[in-house]
């Protein structure tokens, strides 16, 4: 007999464990795996790459840090006027004898729009490019390596130039910008040959021509670097020498060629208002070479740039430059450019010393272009480092040991020209941005000016009646002013000898050779004092109604009393008197 088990209807417990067991779980299956996720989130972080990131975060607080340390620049008081007659006319009308595209204007008119009419606004898309410039060096790492592209971006987030007109509201960022975008596409459509090589280099040019004029420099040299790289292969040959399959058609290039055709033909146009301005596109090359010819009052020597980046002193000793040193040395590099086994690295060192020739060459020279056609040169002195050998073995001459350019040595050259750059750097954008001594403060507008405008704009922010005080700004060239006070509508301008009827006012701006002129005809009592615009331009001497005023001044008597010891209070504001002369009855002139 096979015994069989008892059957049962009853359900039998399953078998317990006698190992320990554990609390069950409080936690729904959400929870669970919202921890999963943040346990994946932690893997992820801890296998990132921080470096890139740290050298953006770096640029990022150069240029934002203290943004507004320094008055209006001269060129950013004539590009806020331009937006301000976009907003009057409804559309930027291009000139060509400007010397500037429109795309930056318009911008600045949405910058302005979100943000207010304030300096914050006026500088901030250009503090935006120049750390996205920093981020377009760090996409060059495929074509010429980590390090040393690395190096290169570390070298541009902390060089003075670089932050010192990336924290300007002026056009050369853009130019760099796009420039770096262009070559970019470029390198890459010869290496790798994707679509999104051609979109780099055809939205790179695209930005060039809508940006500024000496775009068609950039081109020249980008092309004629080509024939040159050519016979450098031919005497010393690279391993990525052949052209990549190209992964892109004709539809492709015809679509990104009607892109940048209709963003040049839309902005040129003024938005379609004033279609005169797509002839400017080859109307302002004829005015641009008579002034890059002429120099116009900017003419410099052919060295310029060389004292710019290297050791110098300028003014009797007075002002010391060497602003640029990576740059330079990238630049002494380009002559050992041969031994670069790396197609992108050699045509860099030869378009970036083509730029120079050319810049050189150009008499109408002003700083700012260094940062235009040096940053190329950045990408050569991270180089080094593929220049450096292995530490040589001490069995050698110990003369020859020292001359060797090691690892070591270059490594440490390389730490001590950043630590320098980035010292200049703070020296330069934190304790020196408005010196006249400092060669990067070019028509810079001095501190001075606050003297006239923080009065002013702190009555306005107390009560925004006083943005109808009266003001009359009796000298020539008063530009970054006609901007920052442009909300303050009721201040005449008056150049050429041209004085106001009424001479007593809120406040006045009078030049040094009218002032005797004008205190003999005042009536009113001020508080005065005296500034200086900016440098190469004689001083003026401001009056403050001591009626209007007198908060600001506590304790403080008049400095002028004129020929009525009593005299008429000055007007109140009011809204409804008309605004008084426009700041020009023409376009201002602004320096290319």
């Amino acid at each position: 007999m096979n015994p069989q088990p008892p059957v049962t209807r009853m359900r039998m417990a399953a078998r317990t464990s006698s190992a320990k067991q554990s609390a069950p779980a409080e936690y729904s299956p959400a929870i669970a795996g919202l921890r999963s996720r943040v346990e994946q989130w932690r893997t992820q972080l801890a296998a990132t790459d921080w470096v890139p990131w740290a050298i953006l975060g770096l640029a990022a607080v150069l240029r934002f840090f203290l943004l507004g340390i320094k008055p209006a620049h001269f060129d950013e008081g004539i590009n806020g006027w331009f937006v301000d007659q976009v907003v009057h006319n409804g559309f930027y009308r291009y000139d060509p004898t400007n010397y500037h595209g429109p795309l930056h204007f318009y911008v600045l008119l949405l910058s302005e729009n979100l943000f207010g009419r304030n300096i914050w606004a006026l500088r901030l898309p250009v503090v935006l490019v120049s750390i996205a410039g920093v981020w377009l060096i760090l996409k060059f790492e495929p074509l010429v390596g980590r390090t040393v592209t690395r190096i290169a971006a570390l070298a541009m987030a902390i060089s003075p130039g670089f932050v010192f007109y990336g924290r300007y509201g002026i056009h050369e960022v853009w130019l760099q910008f796009f420039s770096t975008m262009f070559i970019l596409g470029l390198l890459s459509l010869w290496r790798f040959g994707r679509l999104k090589d051609l979109w780099y280099a055809g939205m790179g040019l695209t930005g060039m021509i809508l940006t500024k004029e000496t775009y068609a420099i950039h081109v020249a040299c980008a092309l004629l670097a080509v024939p040159v790289l050519a016979v450098s292969c031919a005497l010393s040959r690279v391993p990525d020498s052949k052209c990549a399959r190209q992964t892109w058609s004709w539809i492709d290039l015809g679509m990104i060629i009607l892109v940048g055709a209709a963003a040049i033909i839309f902005f040129y146009s003024g938005t379609f208002f004033n279609w005169d301005g797509v002839k400017g596109l080859y109307q302002a090359f004829k005015a641009w070479t008579e002034t890059g010819a002429a120099g116009h009052g900017h003419e410099k020597a052919w060295d310029y740039w060389f004292k710019i980046m290297g050791p110098s002193w300028e003014t009797g000793g007075n002002s010391f430059t060497g602003y640029e040193l990576p740059m330079l040395a990238g630049l002494i590099l380009c002559v050992f450019c041969q031994k670069f086994k790396n197609l992108s690295l050699r045509y860099l060192a030869i378009y970036g010393v083509g730029g120079l020739v050319a810049y050189s060459y150009v008499k109408y020279k002003t700083p700012w272009c260094v940062i235009s056609f040096g940053w190329p040169l950045l990408f050569v002195f991270g180089a080094a480092v593929l220049l450096a050998r292995p530490k040589p073995p001490k069995r050698k001459p110990s003369l020859l040991r020292l001359f060797t350019p090691t690892i070591e040595k270059v490594n440490g050259v390389i730490i001590v020209l950043l630590c320098l750059s980035l010292g200049r750097s703070i020296w330069l954008n934190y304790f020196r941005c408005s010196s006249p001594t400092e060669t990067y403060a070019y028509v810079q507008t001095y501190n001075d000016m606050f003297k006239l405008t923080r009065p002013l704009l702190k009555l306005a922010k107390r009560d925004p009646v006083y943005y109808h005080l009266i003001g009359h700004l009796i000298r020539s060239s008063v530009y970054p002013l006609p901007w920052v006070l442009g909300d303050f509508d009721r201040v005449g301008y008056y150049e050429g000898g041209n004085m106001p009827a009424n001479l007593d006012g809120d406040f006045l701006l009078v030049q040094q050779d009218k002032i005797k002129d004008v205190e003999s005809k005042l009536k009113g009592t001020y508080y005065t004092d005296m500034m200086t615009l900016r440098n190469y331009q004689e001083p003026s001497k401001i009056f403050f109604s001591a009626q209007v005023f007198k908060d600001l001044f506590p304790g403080r008597k008049p400095e002028f009393v004129g020929g009525t010891q009593n005299p008429t209070p000055a007007p109140t504001p009011a809204a409804t008197t008309p605004a008084a002369t426009t700041p020009a009855a023409t376009t201002p002139a602004k320096t290319p």
